[in-house]
């Protein structure tokens, strides 16, 4: 049976262990290959948008399951259409050869209803170039005569072939078998990290790794006005306060020709979401010139996704006009569009002038020993059966939700099992609730909490 679980379900949260970032797995091929529909079948919800139309997926988008035991990020790009050049396909080919780039495994998706094209082609020719582990996805070969067309595709040169149907889900088991086999080794000494991971994030030339020189007093990382100077991340260890951080700097992107300043954004996104993965705690950088804008916002979402700890940094700020009123209005705005990230520290730094270091590595440090906050069994069982008396959960079909019992699993993130009598009786809105009660007792500030609920059948 297929093993496949989305991130915020795993249940289990190993305490002490380091962040590492997940192999990247990308799903690329001309299009209207039925890439979107495998990815949906991998995630197992709808998160693509799928159409019978070439080109429907513009945009990368992301995703964290677990196969077999081994966590992985998918990557479905958009359409590899080597002929296209208006402004869209150009900056969707720039996306899909960014993932390429970026990914352990590619999984080189064709139709099998098809045959090979000229376009398969010239992907297949691309994908040699890569120098990545690639395997050939025959999809669509849903009867028996399209899986026995499926081998027409050593054509082009590929070591192996998989018949597929991403729709009704048959070959996908053997498939994804086949990419953990291929996933290369760990390197040596992947994840040790020493003291706090602190991942610098935010989008292209908003002052990430101008931020990392201010904060080490040096230049350590190469910095440039143009955009997406830093091509890799970089891992750089100092002590503060007698306490160890390793800053995670964010690469970015080049951007030139025809691709579009939006594509450039998209793959910063990557970028950061595998600094997120390796960290404890993510500094977001604003732009103070331009404002929170939706790309921050996602950013901040993959922060909360992955239960790690947020500090809002506001860079440039010396060129805010007006700053007291500016910054009322910055607080405001970030408020309300950063709810899901409850009280994240909000500080406002020049990473040019040096200004505002001591203050962002303070907010850190919080954000750190909140994350480390542990309580004592009894107190926790008290907490939870006065939030429960307080507002007595609503009765369904004549049964009532009851907390059997709870304990305190893991810090940073700090992680709850709840024992409960029937884990479907719980309401979201409830859920958020017994979150809240938690927050407002121990405080919590900047950081997801983890609370994980089984029903005592599972006890058993």
């Amino acid at each position: 049976m297929t093993e496949l679980m989305q991130s915020e379900e795993q249940a289990e949260v190993m305490e002490g262990s380091t962040p590492v970032a997940r192999p990247l797995i990308a799903l690329v091929g001309r299009p209207n290959v039925g890439k979107s529909t495998l990815f949906n079948r991998l995630m197992g919800r709808r998160e693509a948008i799928v159409e019978d139309l070439p080109g429907t997926t513009r945009d990368r988008i992301y995703g964290d399951i677990e196969w077999e035991r081994v966590l992985l990020t998918l990557v479905d790009t958009g359409g590899l259409d080597p002929e296209g050049e208006d402004v869209i396909s150009v900056g969707v080919q720039s996306q899909a050869r960014s993932a390429i780039a970026d990914a352990d495994v590619v999984l080189f998706l064709v139709d099998a209803r098809s045959g090979p094209t000229a376009a398969d082609v010239e992907v297949a020719e691309i994908l040699r170039r890569s120098k990545k582990p690639v395997v050939l996805v025959a999809n669509k070969a849903d009867n028996e005569r399209r899986e026995q067309t499926a081998p027409e595709f050593y054509e082009l040169g590929v070591d192996e072939v998989f018949a597929i149907s991403a729709h009704h889900g048959s070959g996908v088991h053997d498939l994804m078998d086949r990419v953990v086999e291929l996933l290369p080794p760990a390197p040596a000494g992947a994840g040790t990290v020493r003291g706090i991971p602190v991942a610098i994030v935010g989008r292209p030339n908003v002052g990430k790794s101008m931020l990392v020189n201010a904060i080490l007093g040096a230049e350590r990382v190469l910095v440039s006005p143009v955009a997406g100077t830093t091509r890799d991340a970089i891992d750089t260890t100092f002590d503060y306060q007698d306490q160890p951080i390793t800053l995670i700097d964010t690469a970015g992107v080049r951007r030139s020709g025809k691709v579009e300043h939006g594509a450039v954004e998209q793959f910063s996104v990557l970028r950061s979401l595998r600094a997120i993965q390796r960290c404890q705690i993510a500094v977001l950088v604003v732009d103070a010139t331009e404002g929170i804008t939706a790309q921050d916002t996602h950013v901040a979402g993959y922060v909360q996704d992955a239960y790690k700890g947020l500090v809002i940094a506001v860079n440039k700020w010396d060129l805010s006009k007006s700053l007291e009123l500016v910054r009322e209005e910055f607080q405001k705005e970030i408020a309300s569009r950063v709810k899901f990230v409850p009280d994240a520290p909000l500080v406002f730094v020049s990473a040019k002038n040096k200004s505002g270091m001591k203050n962002l590595l303070q907010a850190v440090m919080k954000v750190h020993l909140t994350r480390e906050v542990r309580i004592g069994t009894g107190e926790l069982n008290r907490l939870i059966q006065n939030a429960l008396a307080q507002h007595p959960p609503r009765t369904v079909k004549g049964q009532t939700f009851k907390v059997l019992y709870c304990t305190q699993a893991a810090t940073s993130p700090p992680t709850f099992v709840l024992f409960v009598n029937d884990e479907k009786l719980l309401h979201f809105s409830y859920r958020r609730y017994l979150e809240n009660c938690l927050r407002r007792a121990l405080g919590f500030q900047g950081t997801p909490i983890n609370l994980q609920f089984r029903s005592r059948k599972e006890e058993a």
